[in-house]
């Protein structure tokens, strides 16, 4: 436990670990104050499904910490989460992928009162000294780049540079069916399968987990899903394929976000919420006719996101565009939107159907070296130039 004093306000803070029994209606009151949007416009709101900790949970070492006013009547004012777990660092050693420890912060909130109070700066320090007891050697976040406060904070007090730039792409789900390249077959694997060929031919992707197989068994992994393009090829199973691939495919996981937090777009016209509500009574009623309807995210809403996409081969796009499809006509009924986040420079992403107002096109990761200048050898993970690749862990969405 730490105080934390502005001597200006004259204000003084108890940065604590998060207690369920009593901390849950004041950090859902901070959550609240700190929805997504412009003032008067319209904002985005999580619903965190009465677990303020969901969004970790499902991490192999997680902690959330608040910040709460000290003195009779104090209340919570600030909070933040983080996780830490092994990653592959994309940096190839010999013999072995090079994995890390690494740390992970979401989630940083301050209620608009107590802003401009260090409350922020330090909440992340105190997060960071436990990384670094769990034998976290980087720390990284993700952002909007327009979030001039994150990166402010981030990059100019607290050390991190900007890493990262992917692309987040999401596509709704209509009442019709979207229709997937027809030269792709897609085969569902079993997850024993899915680890096998996640760990040969992933391990050395940005990012990607040592503990794929507990993602893979999660029970919000809806399954794996290998697309063949592939004239005559035939599927002869897991060995068969990691020792004789076809020409061009593509590998991805579905995951339910609904079963971690539901989404609500709030503030949004009359006039907006009922052309979205004509769009969907067309569709229902004449799927033959593709409208392209919105889903209704003015009421919650679930979501799913795509995850471990990568693949090989000159038609690799097209199959991955089989996957995301595919995935997308899976969650009729379930979800009102799905996701999926891949790298700057990664040649899938060229044919991932999206629409561009729900997507983020650069999201922005930072990283930082912590309690060191980088391995013996003078590399550092922060300041190495990307790769094609990465593997977004669904867990942390």
């Amino acid at each position: 436990m730490r105080d934390v004093v502005d001597e200006e306000e004259g204000v003084v803070m108890v940065i604590r670990e998060y207690d369920p029994k009593a901390d849950r209606d004041g950090t859902e009151a901070v959550d609240r104050e700190c929805e997504v949007g412009p003032a008067g416009g319209m904002s985005l709101h999580a619903d965190l499904l009465g677990d303020p900790v969901a969004r970790i949970r499902h991490s192999p070492a997680y902690l959330m910490l608040v910040a709460e006013t000290s003195g009779p009547g104090g209340r919570i004012v600030g909070l933040i989460r983080g996780t830490v777990k092994s990653l592959a660092t994309g940096k190839s050693l010999p013999g072995a992928p090079a994995f890390a420890n690494v740390g992970y912060i979401l989630g940083l909130r301050v209620a608009p009162s107590h802003r401009r109070m260090g409350i922020a700066l330090q909440l992340v320090r105190r997060l960071e000294q436990w990384f670094e007891l769990m034998g976290a050697e980087y720390a990284y976040m993700a952002t909007d780049k327009s979030n001039e406060a994150s990166l402010r904070l981030f990059t100019g007090r607290c050390g991190y540079s900007k890493f990262r730039t992917p692309s987040l792409l999401v596509h709704p789900v209509h009442s019709h069916r979207l229709r997937a390249p027809r030269r792709a077959a897609i085969v569902r694997l079993g997850a024993d399968d899915a680890e096998r060929l996640y760990r040969r031919r992933f391990a050395q992707v940005e990012f990607f987990p040592a503990d794929i197989g507990a993602v893979l068994d999660n029970q919000l992994s809806h399954g794996t899903f290998l697309a063949v393009v592939d004239d005559g090829y035939e599927w002869r199973g897991m060995e068969h394929f990691l020792a004789s691939p076809p020409a061009s495919w593509a590998v991805a996981s579905a995951w339910d976000c609904g079963g971690v937090f539901r989404l609500e777009v709030r503030g949004a016209s009359r006039l907006r919420r009922g052309a979205a509500a004509a769009s969907r009574a067309l569709d229902r009623v004449a799927k033959w006719l593709r409208v392209p309807s919105v889903p209704d995210f003015f009421r919650p809403f679930a979501g799913w996101f795509v995850y471990g996409l990568g693949g090989d081969g000159d038609d690799a796009a097209l199959a991955a565009e089989a996957l995301f499809v595919s995935i997308v006509n899976m969650a009729r009924g379930k979800a009102a939107a799905v996701a999926v986040e891949v790298a700057a420079l990664d040649p899938l992403r060229r044919r991932i159907p999206h629409w561009r107002r729900l997507s983020c096109t650069e999201d922005l990761w930072c990283m930082k070296r912590l309690g060191g200048d980088g391995h013996a050898d003078g590399w550092d993970w922060a300041r190495s130039a990307p790769g094609n690749s990465i593997f977004v862990d669904p867990r942390e969405v």
